[in-house]
């Protein structure tokens, strides 16, 4: 039981990184493009 326990919130923290992660890359894109239309505004 326990075993089974570990396990789950092992693979949730691993879903909970791997969308965290995505999140900061669409992040960092949105700001560049927000970047480059600014300079071409310029």
């Amino acid at each position: 039981m326990a075993k089974k326990l570990i396990i789950a919130l092992g693979v949730a923290a691993i879903t909970f990184t791997a969308t965290a992660c995505n999140t900061v890359k669409g992040l960092g894109r949105d700001i560049e493009s927000v970047g480059e239309a600014g300079d071409r505004a310029i």
